[in-house]
This record gives C-alpha cells, sequence and structure tokens, in this order.
C-alpha cells in the first residue's frame, strides 16, 4: 500500500493539471488543421505531377508527328524544286518535259495535302504547349501555397512547442520532492486512464470517472488513514481528498 502525507495528495492534482495542459497542447499539435491542409495539397501537387508528365508525353508525340510531316512538306518541295529547274531548262524530249510537268502537277497537290496536315499538327503542338504552360503555372502557385501553409504550421508548431515548454517546467516544479513510489503510481495509472492518474474527490463524486461513490465507498474512505493513497472503485484512479469531498 502507498502512503504518502496529505499535502503530497494535494500536489498530485497540480501535477496532473500540468500533465492534462500538456496532453491538450499534444492534442493541438496533432490536430493542427494546416496537418490535413498540407496533405490536400500534396495530393493535388501529385496529381498535377501526372498531368503534367501526361501533357510532356503528348507533347513529345505531337513534335514527332510535326518533324515527319515538316520532313515530308520538304521532300516534296524538294522534289518538285528539282522538276521545275528541268522544266525551265526546256533539255529533253518532249514526251520527257510533259511526264515532268505532270509529275510536277502531282506533287503540288501532294503539298497541298501535306502542308494541311503539317497546319494541323502545329495546331494540336501549340495545344499542347499551351496545357503544358498552363499546368506548370498551376503547379506554381500550388507550391506558393504549399510554402505558405508550412510556414504558418511551423509558425503553430513553435508556439505550441513554447506553451508546452513552460508546462513541462511548471510540472517539473509540482513534481519535485514527491515520494518516489507515489509518483510511480500515478504514472502507472494515468498511463492506463486516458491520462488522468489523479482526480479529486469532490462532494462524494470522483472527478475522474464523474461517478458518485456508494454509501459503502464512503465509508471506507472516511475511515481509511490521511496518509493513505485511495483509488476510485469505479476508474482506479488516486483519490484525493479535500475539505470539499463531502466525507
Amino acid at each position: 500500500m502507498v502512503t504518502a502525507v496529505p499535502q503530497d495528495q494535494w500536489r498530485l492534482l497540480d501535477v496532473q493539471a500540468h500533465d492534462t495542459r500538456l496532453g491538450q497542447i499534444a492534442h493541438r499539435r496533432r490536430t493542427l488543421p494546416e496537418h490535413a491542409e498540407l496533405e490536400r495539397l500534396a495530393e493535388r501537387a501529385r496529381a498535377t505531377a501526372d498531368e503534367l508528365v501526361a501533357a510532356r508525353t503528348r507533347a513529345a508525340d505531337v513534335g514527332r508527328e510535326l518533324a515527319k510531316a515538316e520532313s515530308d512538306v520538304e521532300q516534296v518541295r524538294s522534289r518538285a524544286s528539282r522538276n521545275k529547274a528541268r522544266l525551265d531548262a526546256g533539255q529533253g524530249a518532249a514526251k520527257d518535259l510533259q511526264a515532268i510537268q505532270h509529275e510536277l502537277d502531282s506533287l503540288q497537290t501532294r503539298q497541298s495535302i501535306l502542308e494541311d496536315v503539317e497546319l494541323e499538327v502545329m495546331e494540336r503542338a501549340e495545344t499542347a504547349a499551351a496545357r503544358i504552360a498552363e499546368i506548370e503555372a498551376a503547379q506554381a502557385a500550388l507550391t506558393a501555397e504549399q510554402d505558405a501553409l508550412v510556414a504558418r504550421r511551423d509558425n503553430s508548431l513553435a508556439a505550441l512547442d513554447a506553451e508546452a515548454a513552460v508546462e513541462t517546467m511548471a510540472r517539473a516544479g509540482a513534481v519535485a520532492g514527491l515520494p518516489a513510489d507515489l509518483l510511480a503510481l500515478y504514472e502507472r495509472v494515468r498511463e492506463h486512464n486516458a491520462g488522468v492518474g489523479a482526480a479529486r474527490l469532490y462532494q462524494r463524486r470522483c472527478d475522474g470517472c464523474r461517478l458518485e461513490l456508494t454509501a459503502t465507498e464512503l465509508g471506507r474512505l472516511r475511515n481509511a488513514a490521511p496518509d493513505e493513497v485511495l483509488r476510485c472503485e469505479e476508474c482506479g484512479r488516486i483519490l484525493v481528498r479535500t475539505p470539499d469531498s463531502g466525507l
């Protein structure tokens, strides 16, 4: 059985108050709204990165199409230029010159078709480039939003850490000089009771579980020695008797 003078038992309530505030600070630290918002932005950033990869892939594919279309047009233009030069020179038999003219007419038709294809591919290339620029702008805006949010989160965390440091120092002062066995019991009970190891007995009610004690239990507590460390029959927390306990 653990025993402690009433004054040390009362001091447990101060220790518990500091631990409760430290627990609240830790909870606020874990549940800062910036955490959820940063995760949401991270998902958007991953989706945007995937979009950018897809857009660049499409642009690369269209770029290869455009290079082929330009090459095809250039080949026809070169052949037509050579034929026109031969025709203008007027060298060769009339039959040969007639064949050259026929091929030149066919090349002009072919060139017109290929230039239309080239124009259509160029339009798609411009659209693909515009889409890449649009995604990159969105990505830059998203990065700026993330940076601002990280700064805000870090400021909030720093403020909470400073608050926790003050509470930790105050707790150390409250703990100083308490009997080791009393403190060890408190820590064990607190670990298994949602962070609350000691509770005040107030007007016949345990402040830990909020239940009113039975007459039998009150009689037991009333007859206990002042230095006996009592436990709540319902929740197991250390019960600290005060002038308002109602015993």
